[in-house]
């Protein structure tokens, strides 16, 4: 419960110092369109004004009182919790085009109680980057498992934003490599395709698809620079890949997108696919990676890929 006295302290811009921005020119380089600034102040106003009159006093630590008419907290009580004034908090409720720090975003997340995805909501309206993110790691439901034996003999992972492996079915199993070999720690596609020898030999356009590797992987963590996981394994990577240390110090970024590749399969030979990423949310990030065979042999031999692997894994 956040109280009065627990408030953490966020400066408001000296007095003077907080003025309305001249709406710059639509198009202009890092600006978004006037209108559609306009649409966002005005859906951060009304999200705003929302959770404030949805929050009884006692929720955050304040007494009721005998005359309150305010549904929920008053604007300066909000004002009071965040550590900012209540003209300024009154201006971001009236969808005045002002400028808004994380610090003070942050403040008004906890003082509204935010729950991960209106925090997410909150910094999105606001065209600012959250400095805690929320980092998703989706549950390997039944349901998703289900999902991934049904698409076999089509091999198939899931896949969080990092590209670590959170399951996958048997034709995928055994397309790379043995991925039941590889140690649960080590079964992440960036891990394995800079790193392991037998992944290695399987792609058939190996430097095409690491330089584009990397330059996604690069896309991906610009979300998330400050989160441990991410700056552990960018440090594995540079430590134990010199041909990684090349691509990303090229600072090329490419979207996701799909693409035909080809693989040579250590059992079944050459078999070429379509790369299709289904994604789990709205954000990019958790997501089901599928590849379909692109001909009638390349079905065929996911075909005999499967069949062997029922028989290594029933």
């Amino acid at each position: 419960m956040t109280t009065m006295a627990q408030a953490t302290p966020v400066r408001e811009p000296a007095r003077g110092a907080v003025r309305e921005r001249t709406p710059a020119p639509a198009g202009a380089a890092g600006t978004p369109p006037v209108r559609e600034a306009e649409i966002r102040r005005h859906e951060l106003a009304a999200f705003l004004r929302h959770r404030r009159e949805h929050i009884t006093p006692e929720r955050v630590g304040l007494p009721r009182g005998s005359r309150r008419r305010t549904p929920g907290l008053r604007r300066e009580e909000v004002a009071h919790l965040s550590s900012v004034g209540v003209t300024w908090y009154t201006w971001l409720e009236q969808a005045r085009d002002i400028q808004v720090s994380v610090q003070v975003l942050d403040a008004l997340a906890r003082t509204l109680l935010l729950d991960p995805s209106e925090r997410a909501h909150l910094f999105q309206l606001a065209g600012a980057a959250d400095p805690a993110p929320l980092t998703v790691c989706p549950s390997v439901t039944p349901a998703l498992r289900a999902l991934l034996e049904q698409m076999d003999p089509f091999p198939a992972c899931l896949q969080n934003s990092r590209y670590d492996i959170l399951a996958y079915n048997r034709s995928y199993g055994l397309l790379f490599c043995d991925l039941d070999a590889v140690p649960p720690e080590d079964r992440n596609c960036m891990i394995l395709a800079f790193t392991h020898a037998g992944w290695r030999s399987s792609m058939v356009h190996l430097e095409e698809a690491t330089r584009l590797m990397a330059a996604r992987f690069r896309a991906a963590m610009a979300g998330h620079l400050a989160e441990p996981a991410w700056k552990c394994l960018l440090k594995r990577l540079r430590d134990q890949s010199p041909e990684f240390r090349a691509a990303w110090d090229r600072h090329e970024v490419v979207a996701p997108s799909g693409k035909r590749k080809e693989f040579r399969n250590a059992h079944v030979g050459r078999v070429v696919v379509d790369h299709t990423d289904l994604w789990l949310s709205p954000e990019t990030g958790p997501r089901l990676v599928t590849y379909v065979p692109a001909d009638d042999d390349s079905r065929e031999r996911l075909e005999k890929l499967h069949a062997l692997a029922l028989e290594r894994r029933p």
